[in-house]
């Protein structure tokens, strides 16, 4: 009953579409009790928000009153759920970014091992080539055990999904419509396959009804290069969202790939440019995986195993070891292993220096690190 509620709750906090850094402080205020924020009145939104404006709280105000029967009734036949950042299942992966939402609406399942994904976007009028190159990376990269990220788009996206399904991998679709809402029409039954397989999940941040505005593509492709390790990006124009998405992926400090393409047709100019401006060329899925410092996630008789990290060197010091241990596969900021460690920052710095040297770690963009498998 408390998680009926709940959802009543969030979906009405959704349906005032406040922004997600704002909301997510206002719901860390509350602890990510919907009912709680939304009783807590102006007064109390201000406090917790200041930068909170009056006609974003006058919105709260008005949604905290609407039905959601509707909503409620499409939850139950979407079987759909809603994880909030306080929940342990709350994608590990998005946790570190400023503008994580607040709250996702799910169909399907979300699982641990999703933290090893990659993203595969692309142009939505793809050519044979880009078709046959997403099906084929998303096909070898989901049966060595990464899941496959994307925007459920109609042309590389759709074909990356359904790469992974045939794969029997798993696939995660960030959709910029309300779950409700199929978009585009043609890829419903793509969607249901990836919601019902036990392969993968749907996932919004907009509430049921949401319907698919321009503004909200962009502002979900934060949440596809976020969700992963990388972004690989396959024959886009240079004014894409897949662009978009791998920008997006450079500034979370997650690597950026490319397949590069025919220079005649004009689809490959975005994906040429991200190269030339240190995007890492690919020719096959091995080098993604070796890039990543993955040999493979998959297990000798074909089931996903999740990806342990071996244990440290015996020769390492124990100031080392304790850097080392505190390094997975997701970058981790200088700044964060400062505080962590509690080292001066020299000591730390200098720590990372050497475990880079010799070849346990790797400097990625941000000023941050991964540890090397």
């Amino acid at each position: 009953m408390d998680d009926d509620l709940q959802l009543e709750a969030w979906l009405r906090v959704a349906a005032a579409d406040i922004a997600p850094k704002k909301l997510r402080q206002l719901a860390e205020a509350f602890e990510f009790d919907a009912r709680r924020l939304l009783d807590a009145g102006r007064k109390a939104w201000g406090d917790a928000c200041p930068d909170l404006m009056l006609k974003q709280a006058g919105r709260l105000e008005d949604s905290a009153k609407i039905d959601v029967t509707e909503g409620m009734a499409t939850a139950r036949r979407l079987q759909a759920n809603v994880i909030t950042f306080a929940d342990p299942a709350y994608p590990a992966n998005l946790r570190p970014l400023a503008d994580a939402p607040a709250v996702l609406f799910v169909r399907g399942e979300l699982v641990a091992d999703d933290r090893y994904a990659i993203a595969i976007v692309g142009s939505r009028r793809a050519s044979t080539y880009g078709l046959a190159i997403s099906d084929r990376f998303s096909r070898e990269l989901a049966a060595r055990g990464l899941t496959i990220v994307s925007g459920g788009a109609r042309g590389i996206d759709t074909r990356a999904h359904a790469g992974a399904l045939n794969a029997g991998g798993r696939t995660v679709a960030f959709i910029g419509s309300g779950l409700d809402i199929s978009y585009p029409a043609e890829n419903r039954k793509l969607f249901e396959r990836i919601a019902t397989s036990g392969q993968g999940a749907v996932v919004s941040e907009y509430g049921f009804g949401s319907t698919p505005e321009p503004w909200r593509f962009p502002a979900r492709n934060r949440l596809i290069s976020g969700m992963t390790m990388g972004t690989l990006v396959i024959e886009s124009p240079i004014d894409s969202g897949a662009i978009l998405t791998a920008n997006n992926a450079a500034a979370q400090g997650r690597d950026v790939f490319a397949v590069p393409g025919p220079i005649e047709t004009g689809r490959n100019t975005g994906s040429h440019k991200l190269i030339q401006e240190g995007a890492k060329l690919v020719q096959s899925p091995q080098d993604i995986l070796d890039e990543l410092g993955l040999l493979t996630l998959t297990s000798t008789d074909g089931s996903v195993a999740s990806a342990s990290l071996p244990p440290a060197p015996s020769n390492l010091d124990p100031e080392q070891r304790r850097i080392l241990d505190m390094l997975n596969l997701q970058a981790r900021s200088v700044d964060s292993l400062i505080v962590e460690s509690t080292y001066a920052a020299p000591m730390v710095v200098g720590i990372l220096t050497m475990l880079e040297l010799k070849g346990l770690a790797r400097r990625v963009p941000g000023n941050s690190f991964v540890r090397v498998l």
